[in-house]
């Protein structure tokens, strides 16, 4: 285990991880669609947020503690499902999820994942885990990868719906990215530059789609994969499906993608457990909100029928706690969670997850609270959050 001390904040495993990480797979990573305004905008509206310190409290017995859909969590936090999270490092699916294990909190395995739901359930110990399903156009293979879920102890089907078709991301485009590495001379050379990586990918087997080469039907390697993917996501998804999936499902689930009042009402009247206001991070959709400045509305609007999540731009415990305080019971975290996998494998996850626990801790104690639970919009600077009325002192404060 390194000694990751000197590791203080996310950015710190940013730049790790862009270090270490081949460059395909780190932009795959840490990159928007089109102009990438909304990427950016999700971390930098956090950062307009204000909080209000208070003294003379009592700061006993602080708790973090609180549950997502009924499980119970050591902070409001899971592991967002990411795709080709093994390319970021080694069996790196595995990794996250014993780190997340180990920490307390929920990982989310993606339908487009390196390792696979079997691989997950073998490594760590049959733990329950939470997963994150694409809807295909071949019903019979979703069919199937919901029972592998339900036999591998997934405890969450957690359903994205905004990824009927893909935005164009750009930097991908450029790179030409695949997995395993398309074997250009400027890849060749990018990759020479990483040998902790290729010593790493060398030591293992998982080098694809776990969780569709020889399962889904004529995709048998992965020369068969680019041409099934490419017309596997269906743009016919509707509410009707939503309801097949919880039915055929049976257990929690969790519907991803939610970014409008409306359609967070329609959510909610599925009978699913929770929704999580999300952009894809800012990969689908530029130009749309960011998460945090949509979370507000929907919280409003279907908070008591429904749990209501964020994810996207959350890169410390602060942005954590603003996203409570806003109305979401839970967040998700994915690049912040990749980038400590990229840096340093298990020990990379640990830390960022200790890094936004300790910074969840610290300032829900300089704001006053000692408990996640009692969190509120109160703690905000009056003016300075989403919906709320602007004024001279926090505009003074913003610059």
């Amino acid at each position: 285990m390194p000694d990751l001390s000197k590791i203080t904040c996310i950015e710190d495993l940013r730049a790790m991880a862009r270090r270490r990480v081949p460059r395909m797979f780190y932009d795959y990573a840490d990159s928007g669609s089109y102009t990438e305004g909304t990427y950016r905008a999700n971390a930098a509206d956090f950062q307009r947020i204000g909080l209000r310190q208070r003294v003379a409290v009592n700061l006993e017995n602080r708790s973090t503690r609180t549950t997502m859909v009924g499980q119970d969590v050591a902070m409001p936090v899971a592991i967002a499902p990411t795709g080709l999270t093994g390319m970021q490092h080694a069996d790196g699916e595995i990794l996250g999820a014993r780190a997340a294990r180990d920490f307390g909190i929920p990982f989310t395995l993606s339908t487009m994942s390196i390792c696979s739901l079997e691989d997950i359930a073998e490594h760590t110990g049959r733990h329950p885990f939470w997963f994150q399903l694409y809807v295909m156009r071949d019903r019979d293979f979703i069919e199937r990868l919901i029972d592998r879920a339900r036999a591998a102890n997934c405890s969450a089907l957690q359903l994205t719906l905004d990824l009927q078709i893909l935005g164009q991301r750009h930097k991908d485009v450029k790179n030409g990215l695949s997995a395993p590495p398309r074997p250009t001379l400027r890849n060749l050379i990018n990759l020479a530059t990483k040998p902790r990586w290729c010593l790493g990918m060398l030591g293992t087997q998982r080098r694809s789609f776990g969780n569709i080469i020889g399962h889904a039907k004529g995709v048998g390697d992965l020369s068969a994969l680019s041409a099934w993917t490419a017309e596997q996501f269906d743009p016919r998804l509707n509410w009707g499906d939503v309801e097949w999936i919880r039915k055929r499902w049976g257990g929690k689930l969790i519907l991803k993608g939610i970014m409008d009042a409306e359609d967070a009402r329609l959510a909610a009247n599925t009978g699913a457990d929770a929704l999580i206001v999300s952009n894809h991070g800012g990969r689908q959709l530029d130009g749309a909100p960011s998460s945090i400045a949509a979370l507000p509305g929907i919280a409003a609007a279907v908070g008591k029928d429904i749990e209501v999540w964020m994810d996207g731009g959350i890169r410390s415990g602060q942005d954590v706690l603003k996203a409570r305080a806003l109305g979401a019971r839970g967040t998700l975290i994915g690049r912040s969670f990749l980038y400590g996998l990229g840096a340093f494998g298990e020990a990379g996850v640990t830390r960022a997850l200790q890094i936004i626990h300790k910074e969840l801790d610290i300032t829900m104690a300089f704001c006053g609270q000692t408990d996640i639970e009692r969190v509120d919009a109160s703690i905000l600077l009056p003016g300075s959050h989403p919906g709320a009325p602007r004024n001279a002192f926090v505009d003074s404060f913003r610059a």
